[in-house]
């Protein structure tokens, strides 16, 4: 096994064209030519993976020189894809998302990855660097190549799903914090925030289950060359896929009940501010009347020429509101 990792480590998808050949447990990086020479040998290797940049200029020339059927074409260099598995002949098309962990880069602008799987081969095409497929690549180097397509498949399923779980723990502790935030009632809660968190969660989700979807039906299929192990493996990265989504829903979930908390709170602080403009405008309307009635500029108002009359009237004002305030504190208004 090569214990020097440089040349597993060179651009992936930007080069356009990237091969492994797989044989008697240890793997090396080929180029076109190398990897022709290799499959034109008298003992053919154990397997071989070849991954293209799906929109290189000569990706789709290479792909009909290697005899892959058109279905399998399209399906490789397709603009746009969900998550999926399809059975075709002996062989698995295969879609799945990762998590965009590229320098600032939006997580939620998940990476997709094509793969067509056989017994002695896989292919797959991408359009941007994908980590997982990094690390793949760094584990080849370090000595762990994988052992079987299947294998392959696991791992890089795998990696797909733990490359997810920083960003849902990091949508959990952003959420956990908008909650004691309304639990206290702080005001200042970011609706903003909030939204994002609910954007994230919801993208995230519209492939995690696809995703699930497709590596249970992988698992499944009656393939020859899909091992147990392999099948147990995929099947783990299925169940993390699972718990994933369901983490999102939930994140969803309380980010909706968080919403609605803080439309509670802001209804509720505006119902005891129109309280409050109630009480004061239900106050002053019998003593806005009598100082109405008092100030009309016709004869006849009692107390003209009493120089007691000013504080007479303004002691029974007080009177009054004071009557009022306990006739509104008896009946519940405060």
């Amino acid at each position: 096994m090569k214990s020097d990792t440089t040349e597993f480590r060179q651009p992936l998808v930007q080069a356009g064209f990237t091969a492994f050949v797989f044989e008697d447990g240890n793997a090396r990086r080929v180029n076109e030519e190398e990897l022709a020479s290799a499959l034109s040998a008298g003992v053919a290797p154990d397997f071989t993976w070849v991954h293209l940049n799906r929109t290189a200029a000569k990706t789709l020339g290479w792909l009909q020189k290697a005899g892959i059927d058109q279905f399998v074409i399209d399906a490789l260099i397709a603009e746009e894809t969900r998550p999926r598995c399809t059975i075709h002949g002996n062989g698995a098309v295969l879609n799945l998302r990762g998590i965009n962990l590229n320098p600032g880069a939006e997580p939620e602008d998940m990476i997709s990855i094509r793969l067509w799987i056989e017994e002695k081969r896989i292919i797959s095409a991408g359009l941007r660097p994908l980590v997982a497929v990094r690390d793949l690549i760094d584990s080849i180097g370090r000595g762990q190549p994988p052992t079987s397509p299947g294998d392959l498949v696991a791992r890089l399923a795998l990696r797909l799903a733990d490359g997810a779980e920083p960003t849902v723990a990091m949508l959990n502790e952003r959420i956990d914090a908008l909650e004691e935030l309304v639990i206290d009632r702080i005001a200042d809660v970011s609706r903003e925030q909030l939204a994002d968190i609910r954007r994230v969660s919801i993208v995230m989700r519209r492939y995690m289950f696809p995703q699930r979807d497709a590596l249970t039906t992988l698992e499944i299929e009656d393939l020859d060359w899909l091992g147990s192990r392999d099948r147990s493996r995929i099947r783990e990265a299925s169940e993390r896929v699972t718990r994933l989504g369901e983490e999102l829903d939930a994140i969803r979930d309380r980010a909706q009940v968080v919403h609605d908390q803080i439309a509670d709170n802001r209804a509720e602080a505006m119902n005891r501010q129109m309280l409050v403009l109630s009480i004061v405008a239900a106050l002053f309307l019998p003593l806005g009347l009598l100082t109405g009635l008092l100030g009309i500029n016709v004869g006849g108002i009692p107390g003209v020429n009493y120089p007691w009359a000013f504080a007479i009237v303004c002691g029974l004002l007080v009177a009054i509101g004071a009557i009022q305030l306990w006739i509104f504190r008896r009946i519940g208004l405060f």
